[in-house]
């Protein structure tokens, strides 16, 4: 994975890539990333119950 910042209309942007040409990116802003940390268990949960090795 390659972890990038960035920045959209003057806010910091996380962008996350598979690879470097990436087609489309994850990115998100700082309020995604609290969400994100906040919900991090059930998310690593999620993850753990559904992941099939894709």
């Amino acid at each position: 994975m390659i972890v990038e910042r960035s920045e959209y209309k003057g806010r910091p942007m996380l962008v996350i890539k598979r690879s470097e040409d990436e087609k489309f990116p994850f990115s998100f802003g700082l309020a995604k990333a609290k969400m994100i940390l906040e919900t991090i268990e059930e998310i690593k949960k999620f993850v753990a119950e559904n992941d099939k090795g894709e």
